[in-house]
């Protein structure tokens, strides 16, 4: 078998344009087997040739796939890997400043910029996803620092670049991973970094996230790229990386946590009273095992001398603890505080006013509510009263007017801003309920008329008032089992959880609530029609009308009241949005 597998090697020589003297070698190739007399071969005479040499030219006429042992050894040697090559590639790093410093951060960022100098920086390592063979530990570049620290430390800029080099070999793959350390006494806001260089192009690492001083942590700190695993398919250089990440966020339970902290292990509500100060002033813990809901981050406070289960409140002006990177950003907490501001003034003035004047400022028409948009609450309040004049707090609130641009203005809606009559439409009202601020309560109608679950002998009957003569002349030519069936119709049912409290809501002055159930019909243009509306107050005796449904106006008159039909149901969704879903 040797001699056929020479001549076949010889015979795909011959055949490569790279060799062209192929016949030459294959001779020498046949003249070296016949005498090398291999496996124990007599020597062939001359018909025993010829005949062995027709034998192997009608061989080697068919396609033939082996090749030569020697090719094989040369080829061999040509995929042996060459020795890596170290090149160099380029960071971006996009750090964001602080609005204002005060002046203890403006002292502590001028020392860090002089001590960066001196090597006390900012130290990066690309890690890549691939293990080297051999250590079996991650494939790492040598550590770079962030450039021209020093030179950039006083722009005023929000963002601020920086630059740094590192240095890996050709086998160092793609980077999953980088590792900082803040060698600076003061956190900095590293809100994304950059990595140009390498053949698979940029690689980007989202990070939105403060880097701590060594001083506060010392571990290194771990930032991952944008591009996502499934835990089964995450790199094997990255996977003790996720790990550790996912372990210093959960926490171990123990200590007490720092502001700078990022971890996230959670505790009961157990610090809502205060029974150190007043025994009225104690709460029961909310969560646990058996209502696993709601959860605050843990703090690892010391317990209340008088209740040990209860953990000791932070009063302020202490801040609470919250993970670092969940704590409102600068402009956040601005808009926040303002928000704050002018949700106090608008409650503080008409209370003032109201006490110190006689005349009545309730909302006379549509015109009054225009003016919060337009002109705010000085002129809804009248300043020119001259008791009014003289209390220092409208002085200080009419500053803060002059230098915030209207701060006491009401914001004007957008859908007021293009259509001051949206509100009015009962396309608007339907809008709302599947895109306003409450879309979780309107779901499909399965049984009309709705039932209540409610104790018929405290409540009264179950059923509902609505009829199908109610409803029929809305339903687009369908019957009621029809629409049903269709699923086109829907409801918002607030009657059950409204109407136990109604008698002591309307107990209070100015005060008128009923509990509400709405019916919506699906259009043919996909859009939802409001077509009823309960009312429902608690049965007062055995005649008592506690029901009543109102239906789309035919004339003025029942317009306005279906307008206020509305209106009740606008204010128990936003009462169920606050107290309910949004609590």
């Amino acid at each position: 078998m040797a001699l056929p597998t020479e001549i076949i090697g010889g015979r795909l020589i011959d055949g490569s344009s790279f060799l062209p003297t192929s016949k030459m070698l294959m001779n020498q190739r046949v003249g070296m087997v016949k005498r090398n007399q291999f496996l124990g071969s007599p020597v062939l005479v001359p018909s025993q040739q010829i005949r062995r040499q027709e034998q192997l030219k009608r061989a080697v006429r068919a396609p033939v796939a082996a090749i030569s042992e020697d090719i094989i050894k040369t080829n061999n040697k040509t995929t042996v890997p060459e020795k890596a090559v170290n090149f160099k590639v380029r960071a971006v790093v996009t750090v964001r400043n602080k609005h204002k410093e005060d002046l203890k951060e403006t002292i502590v960022k001028q020392l860090d910029s002089l001590t960066d100098k001196i090597g006390r920086n900012v130290v990066l390592e690309l890690i890549s996803t691939d293990v080297d063979p051999k250590s079996k530990e991650p494939r790492r570049s040598k550590p770079a620092a962030l450039r021209d620290w020093s030179k950039k430390s006083n722009l005023k800029a929000e963002r601020v670049h920086y630059t740094a080099e590192f240095t890996v070999d050709s086998n160092f793959g793609v980077p999953g991973a980088i590792t900082v350390i803040n060698k600076h006494q003061q956190e900095f806001f590293m809100e994304s970094i950059t990595i140009e260089g390498f053949a698979c192009g940029p690689v980007h690492f989202p990070c939105n996230s403060w880097i701590q001083s060594k001083k506060d942590h010392p571990g290194k700190r771990i930032l991952f790229s944008n591009k996502p695993y499934l835990p089964s398919e995450t790199p094997a250089g990255l996977r003790a990386l996720r790990e550790k990440e996912l372990r210093d966020l959960r926490g171990d339970g123990k200590g007490v946590r720092k502001l700078s902290d990022r971890i996230y292990d959670f505790d009961v509500y157990n610090d809502l009273g205060n029974p150190d100060k007043s025994v009225s002033l104690t709460r029961p813990s909310l969560g646990g095992k058996t209502i696993p809901y709601p959860r605050r981050c843990r703090t690892g406070r010391l317990p209340m001398d008088s209740d040990i289960t209860a953990e000791s409140r932070v009063e302020k002006p202490l801040p609470l603890y919250v993970p670092r990177d969940e704590q409102f950003e600068e402009s956040k907490q601005n808009t926040f505080s303002a928000g704050r501001l002018k949700a106090v003034l608008h409650t503080i003035i008409p209370s003032l006013k109201a006490t110190i004047s006689a005349e009545n400022h309730d909302f006379s028409g549509f015109s009054d509510i225009d003016i919060l948009y337009k002109e705010g609450l000085l002129l809804k309040v009248g300043l020119q009263d001259e008791i009014w004049k003289n209390l220092p707090l409208p002085k200080v609130v009419t500053k803060i007017q002059e230098s915030s641009e209207g701060m006491l203005k009401y914001d004007t809606p957008k859908i007021l801003s293009r259509d001051k009559f949206a509100w009015l439409r009962d396309d608007e009202f339907a809008r709302q309920a599947v895109s306003g601020v409450n879309p979780v309560s309107i779901e499909s109608l399965k049984v009309f008329p709705p039932k209540s679950n409610l104790d018929p002998e405290i409540y009264g009957p179950q059923e509902s008032a609505f009829k199908e003569e109610h409803i029929l002349g809305h339903l687009n030519g369908l019957s009621v089992s029809q629409a049903l069936e269709e699923n086109k119709l829907f409801i918002i049912d607030y009657h059950d959880v409204y109407l136990p409290f109604l008698d002591r809501i309307n107990s209070l002055d100015g005060r008128k609530a009923y509990a509400t159930r709405t019916l919506f019909f699906l259009t043919p243009l996909g859009t939802l029609k409001p077509i009823a509306i309960e009312l429902s107050l608690p049965p007062a005796g055995l005649n008592s009308r506690s029901k009543r449904v109102v239906t789309p106006p035919m004339d003025a008159t029942s317009n306005w009241v279906w307008q206020l039909a509305k209106a009740h149901v606008c204010s128990n969704d936003a009462g169920v949005h606050q107290l309910v879903n949004h609590w």
